[in-house]
């Protein structure tokens, strides 16, 4: 998974702590975060074609939660960046090099490592499906919030 899955959700986590009566630019983000504003506003355009961000355009626009974060599940973001792809693909190497020459009929039945992943993937998407934006804010320390909110107030006033 690249790293863009987790400014993503930090990005959306943020952004439900600031609320949304006026949009964050990319900017401030990442200077917030201490990351590239280019890459960043990437992963942000991303999220705004899945629904998950709003964004508005010009010289005060930046983005805002599209959803409620009770409707913003952790699958969601990881989609949103990542693609829908799973994350391990078989090539069927076992049909190659010394099973080359193998009977087609040793191969009926599907590999047990795409199976073990495939098991393993679903149940990890099911984890990321059941959780959402919300579950993460109220598992967050209070004073995490608190700061976000403390640190974008001062970037919005100069001070």
């Amino acid at each position: 998974m690249s790293e863009g899955v987790e400014w993503g959700l930090h990005c959306c986590v943020t952004l439900a702590w600031l609320g949304d009566d006026r949009p964050v630019s990319t900017a401030r983000l990442a200077a917030f975060f201490d990351l590239p504003t280019a890459y960043l506003n990437k992963r942000l355009q991303a999220l705004v074609r899945a629904g998950i961000l709003a964004s508005t355009p010009g010289a005060r626009g930046g983005f805002r939660l599209a959803r409620p974060p009770e409707a913003i599940t952790l699958m969601d973001v990881v989609a949103a960046v990542e693609g829908p792809d799973e994350a391990f693909r078989c090539m069927e190497i076992r049909q190659q090099g010394a099973g080359a020459e193998l009977p087609e009929r040793d191969f009926r039945q599907p590999c047990g490592i795409a199976t073990a992943m495939r098991r393993a993937e679903l149940a990890w998407r099911r984890e990321l499906a059941g959780q959402t934006l919300a579950d993460i804010l109220a598992a967050a320390p209070a004073a995490s919030a608190d700061r976000t909110r403390r640190w974008f107030a001062l970037e919005r006033t100069g001070s």
